[in-house]
């Protein structure tokens, strides 16, 4: 089984940036990809950035160019920084790790973005 824990959601002003990140705990052994998903309310799931163990990245259209994930292998966490945060980018963020064809998925974390 594999846990996985985000932090750093809450309530951002349009125009601003948000770090968040997700430790993943439990049998993390092998190669695995991690990312982030997000869901706004009214919406379905939608893919927002991935990672692959070797440090390969793909981004969904709508945020790239103003977000960076990232990881670090060594303690099984992956982040993510998004700038220029409109509006639309409010929705419950999902942390997911990939292994052996599995994707476990966090609890997730809110991220506003208003005035």
């Amino acid at each position: 089984q594999v846990q996985l824990v985000e932090s750093g959601g809450g309530l951002v002003q349009p125009g601003g940036s948000l770090n968040l990140s997700c430790a993943a705990s439990g049998s993390v052994f092998g190669i695995y990809s991690m990312g982030w998903y997000r869901q706004a309310p009214g919406k379905q799931r939608e893919l927002v950035a991935t990672i692959t163990i070797g440090g390969r990245t793909n981004y969904a259209v709508s945020v790239k160019g103003r977000s960076t994930i990232s990881r670090h292998n060594a303690n099984n966490t992956v982040y993510l920084r998004m700038n220029s945060l409109k509006p639309e980018d409010t929705a419950v963020y999902y942390c997911i790790l990939t292994l052996s064809g599995y994707t476990y998925w966090g609890q997730g974390t809110q991220v506003t973005v208003s005035s």
